[in-house]
C-alpha cells in the first residue's frame, strides 16, 4: 500500500505540472524515476491513466477517476500537516503575481480579491501587464500565462481555456454586407493586439468548417482591453476575449460577428519556480486558484 500511495502522490504531481519532467523538478526525482512509477501504478490497475504525445500528456477517463481521489488524499494529508505542524498559525507573507491585464476582468480579480481576505496577514502584490514579465528576474511568485507555453524549468499548470469571438459595434456593421463567412472579412479593419495574437487566425465553423484569415490590421494595440474599447467605438473589428464583450453583446451594445465561427481557444496557465522560497504560500494560492478555475470551467 506504501509504494501505492507514493505512485498516485508521483502521478498526482506529472498532472499538476503537466509533463514528468516537471513533476522530476517538482519531487527531485528523474524523469526516468517518475516515469517508472507511473508505470507501476498502471500495472497494478491494468489501465493506461494518461494519454502520452510528444507535446502534451492528458488524462484518460481512469486517470480522472484516479486524479479525484487522489487530490483529496492529498489535501487531505497537507491539512493534517499543516495542523500539526502550524496549529493555528495563519499563512503570512508577500505574494507577487503577474498576469495579463485582461484578466483582471475575469474570475481572478475576485479569487485575488477573497484570497486577500481569507488571509489578512498575506500582503499582494499584482502586476497587471500584457507584456510576459520575467518571473525570477523580476521577482514574482507566480505568474499566469495566455498561449502556448515555452519549454522550460518552470512548473506549470493549465487552469482553464479563453473562449474568444469576433465582435464590432452595430454602427460599423451598418457600413458592411453581412458576412458569411470569415473569409468576408478579409477586408475589414481588423483591430489586433499584438504581439499576442498572430496576423493569420483559424476559425471553425458548422460541420467542422476550419477557415484561415489573415488580418489586415489598420489598428494596433498591446491592451486586450484597449482592443475592445476601440472596436466598441466603431473602429473595426476584434477578436476578443467572450467575459469581455458577453454583457455589452446581450444587451446589444456590440454585436457577435459569425456566431456559428469559433476562434481558437487560447489555454491560460499558472507558473512557477519548483525551488521558490516560498513554496507553503506558493501553494496554497495555486491549491485555491486551480480549484477556483475548475469551478468556473464546470459552470461554463
Amino acid at each position: 500500500m506504501i509504494d501505492q500511495l507514493r505512485q498516485i502522490a508521483i502521478f498526482a504531481s506529472v498532472v499538476d505540472t503537466g509533463s514528468f519532467r516537471g513533476a522530476a523538478a517538482a519531487l527531485n526525482l528523474s524523469p526516468s524515476v517518475v516515469s517508472h512509477h507511473i508505470s507501476k501504478l498502471e500495472e497494478t490497475l491494468g489501465t493506461a491513466l494518461l494519454y502520452r504525445s510528444t507535446r502534451s500528456l492528458s488524462l484518460t477517463h481512469e486517470g480522472e477517476r484516479l486524479m479525484d481521489s487522489a487530490r483529496t488524499m492529498l489535501d487531505a494529508a497537507e491539512s493534517g500537516l499543516r495542523n500539526v505542524s502550524g496549529g493555528s498559525r495563519q499563512p503570512s507573507g508577500v505574494l507577487r503575481l503577474t498576469a495579463p491585464a485582461m484578466l483582471a476582468h475575469s474570475f481572478l480579480a475576485r479569487e485575488l480579491a477573497a484570497f486577500s481576505t481569507d488571509y489578512p496577514k498575506v500582503n499582494l502584490t499584482v502586476d497587471f501587464a500584457d507584456s510576459r514579465q520575467d518571473l525570477v528576474g523580476e521577482g514574482y511568485d507566480i505568474a499566469i500565462r495566455v498561449g502556448w507555453l515555452e519549454d522550460s524549468a518552470f512548473l506549470s499548470r493549465k487552469l482553464f481555456e479563453v473562449q474568444r469571438r469576433i465582435v464590432a459595434a452595430p454602427e460599423y456593421l451598418k457600413k458592411r454586407t453581412e458576412p458569411q463567412s470569415p473569409e468576408d472579412l478579409a477586408g475589414w479593419d481588423w483591430i489586433r493586439l499584438a504581439p499576442a495574437q498572430s496576423i493569420r487566425q483559424k476559425f471553425t465553423g458548422p460541420g467542422g468548417t476550419v477557415q484561415s484569415v489573415r488580418m489586415q490590421a489598420r489598428t494596433t494595440v498591446n491592451d486586450a482591453f484597449g482592443m475592445y474599447s476601440l472596436a466598441r467605438q466603431g473602429a473595426g473589428i476584434g477578436i476578443v476575449p467572450w467575459f469581455l464583450a458577453e454583457e455589452d453583446v446581450q444587451a446589444g451594445r456590440m454585436a457577435h460577428v459569425l456566431p456559428d465561427w469559433k476562434a481558437e481557444k487560447l489555454g491560460v496557465f499558472a507558473v512557477w519556480h519548483p525551488n521558490t522560497a516560498k513554496q507553503g504560500l506558493t501553494r496554497l494560492f495555486l491549491d485555491r486558484l486551480i480549484k477556483a478555475a475548475s469551478s468556473q470551467a464546470a459552470a461554463t
